[in-house]
């Protein structure tokens, strides 16, 4: 089986996850990781809440869009102001290749009060672009460092 796994990460904390995502899915094929960058976003936190409340969009550096080649697309993201970090929203409407794709998508959050509603929103854009199956989990930030809880919320959602 072949992965992607493309995530933004702010603090650090979705990276996190996605390494940890990445070793359980490399057990059983190759995985390719994408990290979203976006060189130009506001240091200041609030401002980036506030862009992804209006699910605004922000300049990322070139990465693989076309994920046709996959057979498993896994999609991560902080969840800032019930949505999707800046970054991720402009993958989402640039990415293609989703028709007929199992897609895995992970959040990690503060307070947990928007991640239904960012999961959604994500779930929904990509229903529109032919994606399968969705399978979700979240992780919040005090439960990060906790590296067997983040494998045991992996694996609760997909026997590796």
């Amino acid at each position: 089986m072949k992965s992607a796994i493309i995530y933004y990460s702010y603090s650090g904390n979705t990276k996190k996850v996605a390494e940890i995502l990445a070793e359980l899915l490399g057990e059983s094929g190759q995985v390719q990781q994408m990290e979203l960058i976006a060189p130009e976003e506001s240091k200041s936190f609030l401002a980036q809440c506030r862009k992804a409340l209006y699910h605004l969009k922000a300049k990322i550096n070139p990465v693989q869009v076309d994920l046709s080649g996959f057979d498993l697309i896994c999609l991560g993201s902080p969840v800032w102001a019930f949505a999707p970090a800046p970054a991720m929203n402009t993958y989402l409407d640039v990415c293609t290749g989703l028709e007929g794709k199992k897609v895995i998508l992970f959040t990690t959050y503060g307070s947990g009060t928007g991640n239904q509603r960012c999961l959604r929103y994500i779930q929904d854009l990509l229903s529109k672009k032919g994606v399968k199956s969705f399978i979700c989990f979240s992780v919040g930030q005090i439960k990060i460092k906790d590296r067997e809880f983040v494998i045991a919320k992996i694996k609760e959602i997909m026997p590796l």
